[in-house]
C-alpha cells in the first residue's frame, strides 16, 4: 500500500481529497474507470474483483503512484454474505473510513427463462444486488456518523425497462432502483445521498461475454447482435463510454449534487426515453 499522505482538504484540482471510497467489480471496465476518476481527484481507493494477480496489482500501485492516493485492494467474492462486510472492514482499517461507495460488480447470463439455469440466476441476484444491500448496511453507520457519505449504485437501463432472455438481470437491477429509494429516505437527514446510475450498452467485458450469449440465444451473429440488438435501443446508435459513466459518479460526489438523492439516473443515449 502507498505511503503517500493524502491531502488535507479538497481543492479544485482534487475535489474529494480527504475521502475514501470502495468500488466495487472495479478490476476492469466501467468499476476500474470509476475508481481511477475517483483517485485523480484525490480519493483514497480501494479496489475490488476478480482477474489475474499480478495485473490487479500492478493496477493498484500504478493508480496510487499516479495520483498520491492510498489504493488497496479486496478480493471479496461477492456472491457471499460475509466476505462483503470483511471488505468494508478492510477498507476502514486502510483509510479510516469509507465515505463513498459505489456498488458496481455484476454478471450477466442470457437464456429463455424456462431454460435459464438456476445457480446462474442465484448468483446475478446474489452479485448484482444482494452485495448491494450488504455493503450499504455495513458503510452506511459510518457515514451517518461523519454526516457525510455517498453512495451510488450502478444500475442499468435494465433497471429502468427489460429486455428479452435477462429475467435474472432485470429483476436484480430493478430492485437495485427499490433499495436505492429506500436507502436514500432512510440517509436523507444525516447529510448522506444514494443514489443510482443506469447505464445503456457500455463496450466492457461483461457487455462482450454478453454478445456471445444474445447470438447463440437468438441464432444470430455477433454483427446482428450489436447492430440489431444492442445499438438499436440506443438512438445514438454508439456505446456509452465508461468515461462517461464515470464522470457522473464524480459529480454526484460533488456538492453540486448534494440534492440529489434517490434518483435512477439513465445515461443511455435516449434509450429509455422511447
Amino acid at each position: 500500500m502507498l505511503d503517500s499522505k493524502l491531502e488535507p482538504m479538497a481543492t479544485a484540482a482534487k475535489p474529494l481529497a480527504g475521502k475514501s471510497a470502495i468500488v466495487t467489480g472495479s478490476t476492469s471496465g466501467i468499476g476500474l474507470e470509476i475508481a481511477t476518476q475517483f483517485a485523480a481527484a484525490g480519493a483514497n481507493v480501494m479496489l475490488n474483483g476478480f482477474g489475474d494477480a499480478n495485473e490487479i496489482e500492478k493496477t493498484r500501485a500504478g493508480l496510487a503512484k499516479t495520483h498520491g492516493v492510498k489504493v488497496a485492494y479486496s478480493g471479496a467474492d461477492l456472491s457471499k454474505t460475509e466476505p462483503v462486510y470483511k471488505m468494508v472492514e478492510d477498507a476502514i482499517a486502510a483509510f479510516g473510513s469509507v465515505d463513498i461507495l459505489v456498488n458496481n460488480a455484476g454478471i450477466q447470463h442470457v437464456e429463455h427463462i424456462e431454460n435459464f439455469p438456476l445457480a446462474k440466476y442465484d448468483a446475478i441476484i446474489a452479485i448484482n444486488m444482494s452485495s448491494n444491500f450488504h455493503a450499504i448496511r455495513a458503510a452506511l453507520p459510518g457515514m451517518k456518523k461523519k454526516g457525510w457519505g455517498r453512495i451510488i449504485n450502478v444500475a442499468s437501463a435494465h433497471g429502468l425497462v427489460a429486455s428479452p432472455y435477462k429475467s435474472a438481470y432485470v429483476t436484480a437491477k430493478h430492485g437495485v432502483l427499490g433499495l436505492t429509494k429506500t436507502v436514500a429516505l432512510e440517509a436523507a437527514e444525516f447529510g448522506v445521498t444514494c443514489n443510482a446510475i443506469c447505464p445503456g450498452y457500455v463496450r466492457t467485458p461483461l457487455v462482450e461475454g454478453q454478445i456471445d450469449d444474445t447470438a447463440k440465444a437468438r441464432g444470430i451473429t455477433r454483427e446482428q447482435v450489436i447492430k440489431d440488438v444492442l445499438l438499436k435501443a440506443q438512438p445514438t446508435k454508439r456505446f456509452v463510454e465508461s468515461e462517461e459513466v464515470a464522470g457522473l459518479a464524480v459529480f454526484l460526489c460533488s456538492p453540486h449534487a448534494a440534492s440529489i438523492t434517490g434518483s435512477a439516473i439513465p445515461i443511455e443515449g435516449g434509450w429509455v426515453s422511447q
